[in-house]
């Protein structure tokens, strides 16, 4: 069997490197820092629909109070 030459053992080196930091970034099967990223997006969508939801209800109720109010001001 030969030695490896240098350039082959750089190759062997960044790849494990790569290797690594996959495993990091994808997961070894229980999600990685992509699935981290897709639970904080979906929270973050939550959260916004929520928000949304929120706003609307008090836009609805400051509508309501604005008509009551002209009403008592044109009697």
């Amino acid at each position: 069997m030969r030695m490896m030459n240098e350039f082959e053992a750089q190759v062997l080196s960044d790849l494990s490197v790569l290797k690594s930091q996959m495993a990091g970034l994808m997961g070894d099967g229980n999600g990685g820092r992509l699935a981290e990223l897709e639970h904080r997006m979906d929270r973050h969508e939550q959260n916004w629909q929520r928000a949304k939801g929120f706003l609307a209800a008090v836009s609805v109720l400051f509508a309501v109070i604005e008509v009551a109010v002209e009403a008592w001001h044109r009697h």
